[in-house]
């Protein structure tokens, strides 16, 4: 194993117990749990930069046991809407709190 894999593997692992350690503070009951929470958070925020009707750098996405808090600002009522079905869309939400204020 090479230098830089090496340090690349430890750099992974300490990112993974820091993860561990952040699911307990936040909570949750399961490391699981807040993997899936940080998948579900990473999956919303892709299909935002997706999709050319929101602004995903506008729109902040955090998950907790499966909720989903939208928060931020959009241009329209429509790029409100729409960042909500994104979310509502993607598998392991049960539920999306809007809370995307619009600016014009």
């Amino acid at each position: 194993m090479t230098h830089k894999t090496f340090w690349a593997a430890m750099a992974t692992s300490l990112v993974l117990l820091a993860a561990s350690g952040c699911a307990v503070s936040r909570g949750q009951e399961t490391v699981g749990a807040y993997v899936d929470d940080a998948g579900i958070t990473t999956l919303v925020k892709s299909r935002f930069f997706e999709d050319k009707d929101v602004a995903g750098t506008s729109i902040s996405v955090e998950t907790l046991k499966g909720t989903v808090m939208l928060s931020g600002f959009a241009k329209s009522a429509l790029e409100r809407n729409k960042a909500e079905s994104i979310a509502r869309g993607v598998k392991g939400v049960t539920a999306v709190k809007n809370e995307i204020a619009i600016r014009p």
